[in-house]
């Protein structure tokens, strides 16, 4: 309910916009990726033959629940406008995907190995954003 003046100045500095967007989307009680569709994304980023990691990706995406997928269309058209600018930003797609994956993409309990989870978790952003326009 509050009102935001995005023209006053503490507003500025980007840094403040991206860490209140990513810590939003941290906090939420289910992540833009559902707990369900976690393991089924990791084991979809395993595979070895490239049109059919795509495809596979490309079709949990569209499995996701309303909300969750036209957010993270929304997100992810944003996220490659920023990569679009990784000359003046120094954000490549790998950048994005290191600062983003293991927030939109987590597992309902920590356990098991989160390095592992993490290096996957990474390359399923990364695929999207490579693959935005056949995903969406």
């Amino acid at each position: 309910d509050e009102h935001l003046d995005l023209d006053d100045g503490r507003w500025e500095d980007i840094h403040v916009v991206t860490g209140a967007l990513k810590l939003f989307l941290r906090e939420l009680p289910e992540p833009l990726v559902p707990f369900s569709h976690f393991d089924k994304f990791i084991a979809a980023i395993k595979i070895q033959d490239q049109a059919m990691r795509g495809r596979c990706i490309r079709d949990l995406v569209l499995s996701l629940p309303t909300a969750h997928h036209d957010t993270m269309k929304v997100l992810f058209r944003h996220l490659c406008r920023v990569i679009e600018h990784r000359e003046e930003n120094r954000m490549s797609v790998q950048s994005v995907a290191i600062v983003f994956g293991p927030t939109l993409l987590r597992p309902a309990s920590e356990e098991g190995n989160m390095a592992m989870h993490m290096v996957f978790q990474n390359q399923v952003v990364e695929h999207i954003l490579n693959h935005y326009s056949y995903i969406f």
